[in-house]
Formats: structure tokens, sequence, C-alpha cells
């Protein structure tokens, strides 16, 4: 659209002013909306600022929750340790429990250790975390794998018998009725992880059928029995579908070979032309291992198989576990000091199955009753 100019020699001295003053405002209304886009720009460039300065906050709260994992991972006290001083964690009983029970990034085997000690903030969260557990309108067998899914029980009895009193005691307290107590609840629960290694572990050749099930819960209802239509169910459930216990997070054997009952260079007799080779053994969670270097690992012994021959198995280049042709092993130890050690360790392992002494204890303390 053209824009008409008047001559300023036309105008009158009223409308020369009027002009001036249109001018005038118009320099005013130019300079304000300058200013307003330089306001605006200076605002933007704070929004950037701070998007990216809580982009970079963001990061280095990651980073710093992926450090907690790992040192969790490693040794689970430290890493809720550094996790509440760097304000990622608070230090309260629910939220530690939270943590575990999500379970993000963490290794199982390392929420079962931070719950099995005997710290009064670790019994607290123990019973927090299994409490974050829903088990209404579940039967034991239901329950039973969702507990043992969350976390990977420890070995030593006094945690284990810790751990599924406080199952025990929650189970009946979401399903009031099905038991007469908590003590049966605790025994069944017993009877159950025994029928599922029976019925699944491919070391165990007698298959205890239901019948044998049946005698073992004897009287455990507070002196009663316990219908056989119930125990039927959860016998089906077994044998159908055995229970996903979790193994180490990844597969990785280096926390498999954390804090092992024993380990330590001994030789070994082996190959074709016989001599005595020295070999890395370590003897952890009721296996006893050997290595050649530290991605070969052989596997000796496992007490699960009582009285038969020990087995090796080890890997193949398939990365299938194999059994191996050796009937007998014969290793030396660099004194009969350290050979009496090893002795004792490997025996110590043989003995140590827990859920036996445990489930036998609380029938007496139920039979006691009556």
């Amino acid at each position: 659209m053209d824009v008409c100019h008047p001559d300023p020699a036309e105008l009158s001295s009223g409308e020369t002013e009027e002009l001036q003053r249109i001018k005038w405002h118009r320099k005013q209304l130019l300079e304000d909306i300058q200013k307003l886009k330089d306001e605006i720009a200076d605002v933007f460039a704070q929004i950037d600022c701070f998007e990216t300065a809580e982009e970079s906050r963001l990061a280095q709260k990651e980073k710093e929750l992926c450090i907690g994992r790992k040192k969790f991972n490693m040794d689970p006290m430290k890493g809720i340790q550094y996790l509440i001083e760097h304000k990622l964690l608070a230090h309260n009983v629910q939220d530690i429990a939270q943590f575990l029970y999500k379970g993000e990034g963490l290794n199982k085997t390392a929420i079962g250790t931070y719950l099995g000690e005997r710290d009064p903030l670790n019994l607290q969260v123990l019973q927090a975390f299994v409490d974050c557990h829903e088990f209404a309108n579940l039967n034991l067998v239901q329950a039973l794998r969702q507990f043992l899914w969350s976390f990977r029980l420890p070995g030593e009895a006094q945690k284990i018998d810790r751990m599924m009193e406080t199952f025990a005691t929650r189970y009946c307290l979401c399903n009031p009725g099905v038991f007469q107590s908590t003590d049966t609840c605790y025994v069944l629960s017993f009877s159950i992880i025994m029928l599922n290694t029976s019925l699944h572990n491919p070391n165990v050749r007698d298959r205890p059928p239901f019948e044998r099930f049946v005698s073992m819960n004897r009287g455990i209802n507070d002196g009663g029995d316990l219908p056989e239509e119930q125990l039927r169910n959860l016998f089906d459930s077994i044998k159908s579908e055995p229970f996903s216990i979790p193994e180490d997070d990844g597969n990785d054997l280096t926390h498999t070979f954390f804090n092992p009952d024993r380990e330590g260079w001994l030789l070994k007799l082996g190959g074709r032309v016989k001599t005595w080779k020295r070999r890395w053994f370590i003897l952890t969670d009721n296996c006893l291992y050997y290595f050649e270097f530290t991605t070969f690992c052989l596997e000796l012994y496992n007490p699960s198989c009582r009285g038969q021959k020990i087995k090796a198995c080890k890997t193949d280049g398939e990365g299938k576990v194999v059994e191996g042709k050796h009937e007998s092993y014969r290793i030396s130890a660099s004194s009969a000091e350290e050979r009496d050690q090893w002795i004792e360790a490997i025996r110590g392992s043989i003995t140590r199955v827990p859920f036996y002494d445990l489930v036998s204890a609380r029938k007496k303390k139920i039979a006691n009753k009556h």
C-alpha cells in the first residue's frame, strides 16, 4: 500500500505539531517493541540455561545412581550408604525397602545379602520389603513364586529363618483363615521349597509322590492336618512348573565367586600324561570350582547329589553345560595344614543344608503346643 507523505509547507502549524507528535510516538513504540524483543530473547536464553543445567543435573544424578547400584551389587551396605550420602535415597526404612523391591539394576543376591543382615535398620527394611508384596487371594505356591523371585535367599540358616518367618506372617495377614498359625505357613513353605528341589533337581532320582508330601505335613496345622485338596493343588502346581529362582544377574560369575567359603591355588593331577598342574580352586554356594584361566571354569562337586559319585561339569564351545567323564580327581595342597583346611571347608559345605533343621525345629514347636 502506498503511503502519502504530505508536504510540510502545505500543513498548518497545528497539523505540523500533530505530525511531530505522531512521529515521536511511533519512535517510542518502535523502541518499546525492540526492548520487548530483547527481553524475550533474554528470557529464552535463561530458559536454555535452566534446561541445560537441569539436564546436566539429571545426567549427574543418573551417573551417581548408576555408581550406587554398582556399589550395592558389590557391597550392599556400602552401596546404600553411598546412595544416602548423595541424596539419591532417603535414610528411612520405606524408601530403602521400595528401592530394593523395585530392584532396577540390582543384583538379587546382593538384595538377599542386605535383607539378611541383623542390624536394626536391616531388620526393619526386611519387614517393609516383605510388606511391599501383596499376597491376598494367592495360594501359597503363587505367593512363594512372587517372593522368591524378588531376591535370592542367602545360605545361612538364621537369615533364611528370619526371611521365611517374615514371609509367613505377611502371607497369613493377607489371607486370614487359610492356616491356623504362621508356624503352619512357615513349615508348609519349606516343604514346598524342598518338594520343588526333589521334583526338578536332575541329581535327585527319587521323585516323591503326592502321598509322601502329605505325610511330610501331617499335624502341622496346630496339631491337625491340612485339607488334602489344598495340598494336592500345591503339589500339582510345583510339579507342573518349578520355581524360577533368580540366578546372579547377568550370569556374571564374578558375583558367584564373591565372598567364597574358601579359595586358593592347589595342584591337580590330570592330562593324558599325568602331571600336576596349578589351578585356582573356589568353594562357594555348595559347589567346588577350579580355573585354568579366569574365563574357564569347571564345576567339580555339588553336594545335592548325596551318596553318588561327584560329577564334573563344564561349558562347551556352544555355551552349554555338559557333564565330564571323570569319576575321581586327585588334588594336592602345598601343606598338610592347607589340605586339612580345604577338607574341613568342603565338609562344612556338604552338611550345610539348613532347610531340614529349620523345619524340624518348627514342627517340634507345633507339637509342643498340644
